[in-house]
């Protein structure tokens, strides 16, 4: 078997990146909270990731747009799995913050890159694609016993392994740019108004659902679940991605782009108002994974076909790398807020902002005047 440009090749780069992000991440506020730092810290370290990405991911676009994207990225990951060892050791908050956000700004100035492959191989989308969730999943499980049966620092060692096996399946794919030139210009350009508009919904879907992601396991810890129970509530959400990857073809190019994102908004709306007024675990683990996981993995592939309903092909690097930098943006902002929330109020009502701040967004996606996108035919 032929390695290079091999579906394995694909499956080892999926799988391993989403399994680091998930190990580097998924358990940060738990992590920070059992060491004695307060929510608001955590909020400073997470936010202080997002100000980095929000630097390092347009510098990185326009090098994507310009030179050979597999070689960069695999550098950019190299140094990020350097980083998640040097992690291990960082005990003042500040050398945390530090770490850590150079860390996760590499690691993340790598994403848009790593999501556009899915579209652009000789695989169609869903069968690549679902290998990301499936590496997140396992490594959501396994990072719940890791931390409580080894050591939380081990979880770190692991997000080294995971990008060094990324960038090996990232060395077997086949290159970007190649592929892009068998693909038809378009002749829209990257700052018009619909774009604009695109990327304050942008902001306000990351504020409210990176925010989600950073205290969802404090949440639940706060309902009385251990760790362990925790962990396997994440790995079942996580894997309620796959129909939605897998079967992608089936409605994505068949509904609009207007519609996909009021049903993405609408998601938001009933799981933060169960989060809210709900205090039954059960019901809330039901709700979450039916809509956290759901939502956001269908607005991953929304961003991919929307940015090439309105971008032209020529800047959509560039224009993939300004909407992760208005996703740290928005994140940054309401990370702060969220913090001193939970410090001073309690989850109830950090839980009916986000549900406010998702009905805001469902009314400016009714209003959103954007083309149907439905000609692309990215997941097929």
């Amino acid at each position: 078997m032929h390695y290079k440009n091999s579906y394995f090749s694909y499956l080892l780069m999926y799988f391993f990146y989403f399994f680091s992000l998930a190990v580097f991440s998924g358990y940060i506020s738990v992590y920070l909270m059992d060491k004695g730092y307060h929510a608001s810290q955590v909020s400073m370290v997470v936010s202080c990731s997002f100000i980095l990405s929000m630097i390092i991911q347009p510098i990185v676009g326009y090098f994507n747009d310009h030179y050979s994207q597999k070689r960069l990225n695999m550098l950019i990951l190299l140094l990020a799995a350097v980083l998640g060892i040097i992690f291990i050791y960082a005990q003042n908050i500040y050398m945390i913050a530090l770490i850590y956000s150079l860390a996760l700004g590499l690691f993340n100035a790598a994403n848009p890159v790593i999501e556009n492959m899915a579209t652009l191989s000789r695989f169609s989308y869903g069968k690549i694609r679902i290998w990301g969730t499936i590496g997140y999943a396992v490594a959501s499980k396994i990072s719940g016993v890791i931390y409580d049966d080894v050591s939380p620092e081990a979880m770190y060692a692991f997000f080294t392994i995971g990008l060094i096996l990324c960038v090996i399946g990232i060395y077997g794919t086949q290159n970007v740019k190649q592929i892009k030139t068998q693909k038809k210009e378009k002749t829209i350009g990257l700052f018009q108004k619909n774009f604009i508009i695109y990327l304050i919904i942008v902001c306000l879907f990351y504020a409210i659902t990176n925010t989600n992601t950073t205290y969802l396991p404090a949440m639940f810890q706060n309902l009385g679940l251990s760790m362990n129970t925790i962990s396997t509530v994440i790995f079942i959400l996580t894997l309620s991605e796959l129909p939605i990857i897998y079967f992608s073809q089936y409605y994505m190019n068949r509904l609009t782009n207007k519609q996909l994102l009021i049903g993405i908004f609408l998601l938001l709306t009933i799981q933060f108002f169960t989060y809210s007024f709900i205090k039954q675990a059960m019901i809330v683990i039901i709700v979450s994974i039916c809509t956290k996981a759901v939502s956001t993995m269908l607005f991953i592939m929304l961003n991919l076909k929307i940015v090439a309903t309105i971008v032209d092909m020529k800047h959509q690097m560039s224009a993939l790398a300004l909407v992760q930098t208005c996703r740290n943006f928005g994140s940054i902002v309401f990370q702060f807020v969220a913090g001193y929330l939970i410090d001073f109020y309690s989850y109830d009502i950090f839980y009916l902002i986000l549900c406010l701040l998702s009905i805001v967004g469902m009314v400016i996606c009714i209003f959103y005047r954007i083309p149907s996108g439905n000609h692309q035919h990215l997941f097929d």
